[in-house]
């Protein structure tokens, strides 16, 4: 649970991306900080544990997506999620957005719907599987309007498993630390193949830190070819580049 002080750290950081946190947000941001250090002790789900490192590191690092987040963009997949973020956040600020979140390992999903149940989180879902697979299938491939990573892998990786999912002419935006520029230039090749192109990258620092971030925005301007994704673990062992 949030004290106070973090409640209040959550709420002026949330007003720097436009966004004004209800008491009843707050609620469900405290309840959500208690699970992840309550589940952390039995599976590893994240090394920040303390109420600071939580509230700016995970919790406003995620609502950063909102000062990017086109007004238009309704559904939206998290690729890779691992213990929620940025998904379950942009869900507690905005529950009218239709959230799919995605991960490979079983036990994570069970926290994710734990949280989700908890919360009363409406218009979201935790799904298990990997993007590889997920990306082929026609309930899911290209029928997101913003695919969304955090820290899952490097940028050419990244577009396979997440390009696929997107609409033509939607977005992916990948949420990256202040050192994307090489992952940036070794993603030239990845964006031709799967039809991106960089709309935009945005670099700032979380609010109440000194922790630098960058956005890195890639517009879905023509379909993904058919052979891509490649299978279950090719992306990882043979970026296109």
């Amino acid at each position: 649970m949030l004290s106070e002080e973090f409640r209040a750290l959550l709420k002026s950081g949330a007003k720097d991306f436009n966004i004004d946190l209800s008491e009843e947000m707050l609620d469900k941001f405290s309840t959500y900080a208690g699970l992840l250090v309550e589940w952390n002790e039995k599976m590893n789900l994240t090394a920040i544990t303390d109420e600071e490192g939580i509230a700016i590191k995970h919790f406003l690092d995620s609502l950063s997506l909102f000062s990017v987040l086109p007004e238009s963009a309704n559904k939206i997949i998290d690729v890779g999620t691992g213990a929620g973020f940025p998904g379950i956040p942009l869900s507690i600020a905005k529950n009218s957005l239709n959230i799919t979140l995605l991960d490979s390992l079983a036990k994570r999903v069970g926290f994710l719907q734990e949280v989700c149940t908890t919360l009363k989180l409406s218009n979201i879902e935790a799904v298990h599987g990997r993007a590889e697979d997920f990306g082929v299938k026609k309930e899911y491939r290209e029928q997101f309007d913003v695919a969304t990573a955090r820290a899952v892998a490097a940028l050419p990786v990244l577009l396979e498993y997440s390009l696929p999912f997107v609409k033509t002419g939607g977005m992916f935006i990948a949420m990256k630390g202040p050192d994307a520029a090489d992952e940036i230039k070794e993603s030239r090749k990845a964006l031709e193949v799967l039809g991106g192109e960089i709309a935009e990258v945005r670099n700032f620092t979380l609010p109440n830190s000194g922790n630098e971030r960058c956005i890195v925005m890639i517009k879905k301007c023509r379909h993904t070819p058919p052979a891509y994704p490649r299978k279950s673990g090719k992306p990882t062992k043979s970026p296109i580049k």
